[in-house]
């Protein structure tokens, strides 16, 4: 990236699922002071919930969370400008997540409503293909309003194999599948994490020796899974806020070193720190997001930002390398329904 700064891409809801959003947003990090500037949308697609991107290539992929959900991927020109490559359906209802496998050859994305995990072959550009395989989750929880059925709700590939963990709000499960690199369908469905009735697992964390961290967002907490003689077998679990009232806990994100994690909690609109040190997480501090509802959050080098989609802002918040506690930054950055923040890694541009 140009010394003028680097790129950051904010999704969001529009119109099509009640938000006020345009589609992808694009703005400049100054590498220096972390503080952002709003340079416009760099495309006009609906609903772009949830953004992610190419390990090797300049793609951004994006859900587009409707109810013929679909996925669209973008080429990423050097100034930060989108070109639409493709829009793939997933098959499934409101898509709310996506990865890219670490090879690069397949993109996955979460049906949410429909329960179900869609696959999509890359070709060498990055570009999607129709779907090669549609995963239907089972499964209920005790919530009668919020787990009917399952809800997939994060797709994990394995960064080192062919394995693939799906949150799944709607059954308490963290499932596990096997991506076969070839055909792109999906084996061995078993589950890698039973959760406790009611959790409503939203999104995990690998962490150092197998140890899953899962931010339940029914349940209001943060718990962590270690490997066992039966699996994965939770070894602790810690209220995610300290906030009286109703918690929907969303994004749970982590540095570099592993030492301190973070999870956004809606409804206290806070930040909560827990320090890590690989056996069991304490919480250490929670600090206002200075938005309502935060939807996602990226940790970038020492700055935390968030995406606070009911206040339609974007708030910075720098990160204390000793202790791990952020505090905000400056005035919010307007931005309608934001739901995700993508910190761009420049790569060559697309021939």
């Amino acid at each position: 990236m140009s010394a003028q700064g680097e790129f950051v891409f904010v999704g969001c809801y529009t119109g099509e699922t009640g938000g006020e959003g345009e589609g992808i947003a694009l703005m400049r990090r100054d590498p220096a002071t972390g503080d952002l500037t709003r340079l416009g949308v760099a495309a006009q697609t609906p609903s772009p919930s949830f953004l992610t991107q190419h390990p090797t290539l300049p793609v951004l992929y994006a859900v587009n969370e409707l109810e013929a959900g679909t996925v669209s991927a973008f080429a990423v020109a050097d100034d930060g400008t989108l070109t639409e490559l493709a829009v793939r359906p997933t098959g499934g209802a409101h898509p709310c997540h996506l990865a890219v496998t670490a090879d690069g050859r397949h993109l996955l994305a979460a049906n949410y409503s429909s329960g179900s995990v869609s696959v999509h072959p890359l070709d060498p550009r990055g570009v999607p293909g129709e779907r090669s395989d549609l995963l239907d989750l089972q499964g209920r929880g005790p919530d009668p309003e919020r787990q009917k059925g399952p809800h997939a709700h994060m797709v994990a590939p394995d960064p080192n194999g062919s394995g693939v963990l799906i949150a799944d709000l709607g059954s308490d499960r963290v499932w596990r599948v096997r991506l076969d690199p070839v055909s792109g369908r999906l084996t061995g469905l078993d589950a890698a994490i039973v959760a406790s009735p009611g959790t409503g697992p939203r999104h995990l964390l690998r962490a150092a020796d197998g140890v899953l961290l899962l931010a339940g967002e029914l349940s209001a907490d943060l718990s962590w899974y270690r490997p066992g003689s039966g699996g994965l077998e939770q070894a602790g679990r810690v209220a995610a806020t300290t906030v009286d009232g109703s918690d929907l806990p969303s994004e749970l994100t982590t540095g570099a070193d592993g030492r301190f994690v973070y999870l956004a909690n809606r409804g206290p609109d806070t930040v909560s720190v827990f320090a890590w040190d690989g056996a069991a997480a304490t919480l250490i501090a929670e600090v206002p997001t200075g938005g309502g509802w935060p939807r996602h959050l990226a940790l970038l080098s020492d700055h935390l930002y968030v995406a606070n989609e009911r206040s339609h802002s974007v708030t910075v918040l720098r990160v204390d390398p000793d202790s791990g506690i952020p505090r905000l930054q400056g005035d919010p950055i307007g931005e309608s329904s934001p739901t995700c923040v993508l910190g761009w890694h420049s790569m060559s541009s697309i021939d």
